[in-house]
């Protein structure tokens, strides 16, 4: 049977309704009830935390007091339920600080892991995007020159284009020379265990025959980035043939990481390098030829540290590369100078020179330029004229193939080289000692310059008298005159004035240390100067005052002070003064 209501059940609905508190009523607790043998015991239908709970409600229902912390008496329940009330409350009344502690190491556990993930993700797009931007199809500088090319075949002349000369356009779309099936191996990753440098004067075509070789193949496996005095910019640059950001768009600085720029351009590319080694071997195991780098212009470094330096470093990844066979690097230079610092520790390196066309190829490459433009042929005399003044420089034979006059065209161009050669390296007489360092460059330039001018008046005479001796050989087949690099060093009476010629493109120095004017245009200027009536007796003068200037600074002057008229001085020079020493 159903026990009866407790006594408290009955009162507080009474005790609300009359608004007074429950704990001024003093409740008794009602005796156990009988409970026959082999029932269960009766349900308790309130307790005594219940009621005390429910006390403290307001008349409204909203609570207004704190629990009891009293545990309910061991009643007929037994022992076991105070002992479930008592963990129950525990676990209600759990610490703050433990909360906030297994949140924050949740927090940081899984950021850690986070953190852990993405930096394996960024490290692997890294490579990827370093191998896509070897993929063919594009490549920057592949890119800017095909546009070129195209936009070129779409111009027509207008009334903007110098009356002298028509439009302007790639020599190679006309004309192969006989270097280009060697670059096309190279380019294409025919050519295994070497790097290469190619060495040539400017506008002999090295850069263009590389885009030509890599336009074969639409750059696949290859990269190209030309050089920069600023070795940040070259980072830049570098950074943008690999399609590598040097952790620059990297999220992790969460973890505090290092600025990459912190360690300098040198540190930045050689991480480049160690990124580009690890696709390198990726690609050679999938494809089984080397990738190829090509760095163009590598003479715009400063010679200086700096610049040295990084050639050094560049070189000896190309050793390892090269003795692996993962990667070729290509060199191109104007200059003589990055191959003097690369040779000393060059084992795999090869040398291409380019030089200028002869005779004969120069006249059948203008006349091929020639004849795919709008314009007439010219009668094979003023071909003859043109390409005897600018020599087989193929930047020049392009710029008067495409003019109206090409003799005239020719004739200008060798003004403007004579008033740019005078403006270099003129000679000013009765000079002051502010310019004495400059007017002694300039002599001593003009002494090569015309030890050339000799050497050409001498073969010109020697054809003439082949030519009367009946031989089938023309005067415009003269090769031009070259000097050994030690002979020049006697000339010139200094030994460093050669690489500042050499960069300022007045004279070439070739891998057999061969010395040549840079191009048939400054030979053909420097001859005019030096045919001039007075020249020498003008080079004699400006010497002599450099001899004067540095006389009177190898001079000391004795000044003597309160010297009154009358006073005599003495002044006396005893060469015995070894005797001296010696006694």
């Amino acid at each position: 049977m159903r026990p009866p209501p407790s006594s408290a059940s009955t009162l507080l609905p009474i005790l609300r309704q009359c608004n007074l508190p429950a704990r001024s009523v003093a409740l008794r607790r009602p005796a156990a009830a009988v409970v026959p043998s082999g029932h269960p015991p009766p349900r308790r239908l309130f307790s005594q935390s219940a009621y005390l709970r429910n006390s403290n409600a307001s008349p409204g229902g909203s609570s207004t007091a704190g629990k009891s912390d009293e545990p309910p008496p061991n009643d007929a329940e037994g022992p076991s339920r105070g002992k479930r009330w008592k963990s129950s409350e525990t676990k209600r009344e759990r610490s703050p600080f433990v909360d906030a502690t297994l949140t924050a190491l949740m927090g940081i556990g899984i950021a850690f892991v986070g953190g852990i993930a993405y930096y394996s993700w960024y490290k692997k797009n890294v490579l990827d995007k370093i191998e896509r931007a070897f993929q063919g199809g594009y490549d920057p500088a592949l890119e800017l020159a095909v546009y070129a090319k195209k936009s070129m075949q779409n111009e027509h002349a207008t009334d903007a284009v110098d009356e002298l000369e028509v439009e302007d356009g790639p020599w190679t779309k006309h004309l192969r020379r006989k270097e280009q099936d060697i670059l096309d191996k190279i380019i294409h990753g025919e050519e295994k265990g070497h790097y290469f440098m190619l060495l040539g004067c400017k506008g002999t075509g090295k850069t263009t025959m590389i885009l030509d070789a890599m336009q074969g193949n639409l750059a696949d496996g290859v990269a190209m980035c030309d050089a920069h005095p600023d070795l940040e910019v070259f980072r830049l640059r570098l950074g943008k043939a690999l399609d590598y950001e040097f952790n620059e768009d990297s999220q992790t600085g969460l973890f505090s990481r290092r600025d990459p720029r912190e360690g300098g351009p040198g540190l930045d590319i050689e991480r480049a390098l160690n990124k580009l080694e690890k696709v390198a071997l990726r690609s050679a195991r999938r494809t089984g030829k080397p990738l190829v780098l090509v760095l163009n212009n590598v003479h715009v470094f400063n010679n200086d540290d700096g610049g040295r330096n990084m050639l050094i470093q560049l070189q000896q990844r190309a050793e390892s590369w090269a003795a692996s066979g993962i990667l070729t690097l290509v060199l191109s230079s104007d200059d003589f100078w990055p191959f003097f610092v690369l040779r000393k520790n060059a084992s795999r390196m090869h040398v291409l020179t380019i030089y200028d066309l002869d005779v004969k190829e120069a006249d059948n490459a203008c006349q091929r330029m020639r004849h795919y433009t709008a314009l007439p042929n010219p009668p094979p005399e003023a071909l003859a004229e043109a390409t005897s003044i600018v020599g087989g420089r193929l930047a020049y034979l392009n710029r008067i193939s495409r003019a109206r006059d090409m003799v005239g065209m020719a004739r200008h161009m060798l003004t403007v080289e004579k008033g740019w050669l005078l403006s270099r390296i003129g000679l000013i007489e009765d000079c002051d000692d502010d310019v004495m360092d400059e007017q002694k460059w300039s002599s001593c330039s003009w002494l090569l310059l015309r030890e050339f001018v000799k050497l050409r008046q001498e073969q010109e005479r020697e054809m003439e008298e082949a030519i009367a001796a009946g031989k089938d050989v023309s005067v415009h087949d003269l090769p031009l005159p070259s000097l050994p690099y030690f002979q020049c060093r006697q000339i010139m009476t200094r030994a460093d004035f050669l690489e500042d010629l050499d960069r300022a493109n007045i004279i070439s120095i070739d891998i057999n240390h061969d010395v040549r004017p840079d191009s048939m245009l400054i030979l053909q200027a420097a001859r005019e100067v030096v045919e001039e009536e007075g020249f020498d007796d003008s080079l004699d003068s400006v010497r002599a005052r450099i001899d004067e200037i540095e006389s009177l600074h190898r001079t000391r002057e004795l000044t003597f002070k309160d010297v009154a008229s009358g006073d005599r001085i003495r002044l006396t020079v005893d060469k015995g003064g070894a005797r001296l020493v010696d006694g």
